[in-house]
């Protein structure tokens, strides 16, 4: 396994002592191999994706930069456990917008979701919905009162969805990687 310390460049003042960061390559470049989370390196942890982000806002804990840095050193495991952080991020793409080095952090933070997943790591939640969608096509229940509905607003019903092809696209086997 390739790792490198790094000592922080903290001042020898003698209150604080140089914490060494163990920065495992290996690691990082098995995060870069999946899609979304290729421009991880690239992160200079500005703190730009901080600044707009609603789950960072509400929810103690959620910090993207954090998300980075962990996932710029290759020390991520705990980002793709159980009952990880990563399920905070609503998906905004407010970071996306604001990063100056386009590195995408909701990308990467996707990506972890997606290891999290092959990993069976998800929330109980989380995959409920997946259950849900993969057997109707929609995310939410559909229940008998929504056609009911719709009609009262003169919307069409809402039709059966042939989930075939999302089945096979989304079959467990299959790895999202780069090539």
């Amino acid at each position: 396994m390739q790792k490198q310390q790094y000592k922080s460049s903290q001042k020898e003042s003698g209150q604080m002592k140089d914490p060494k960061i163990e920065v495992n390559f290996e690691k990082r470049k098995e995060l870069e191999k999946v899609l979304g989370a290729d421009q991880v390196s690239y992160c200079y942890q500005c703190g730009a994706c901080v600044g707009d982000c609603p789950s960072a806002r509400f929810f103690e804990g959620f910090n993207p930069r954090e998300i980075m840095l962990k996932s710029l050193i290759g020390d991520f495991d705990d980002l793709i456990s159980k009952d990880s952080i990563i399920w905070k991020c609503s998906n905004c793409y407010n970071c996306y917008e604001r990063c100056p080095q386009d590195v995408r952090p909701v990308e990467v933070i996707i990506a972890l979701k997606n290891i999290a997943s092959q990993n069976e790591t998800s929330p109980k939640e989380i995959l409920e919905v997946t259950r849900r969608i993969l057997e109707t096509g929609y995310s939410v229940p559909i229940v008998s009162s929504s056609n009911r509905i719709r009609e009262e607003l003169g919307l069409p019903p809402l039709k059966k969805i042939d989930v075939s092809e999302l089945k096979e696209i989304l079959k467990p086997d299959k790895k999202v990687e780069k090539k």
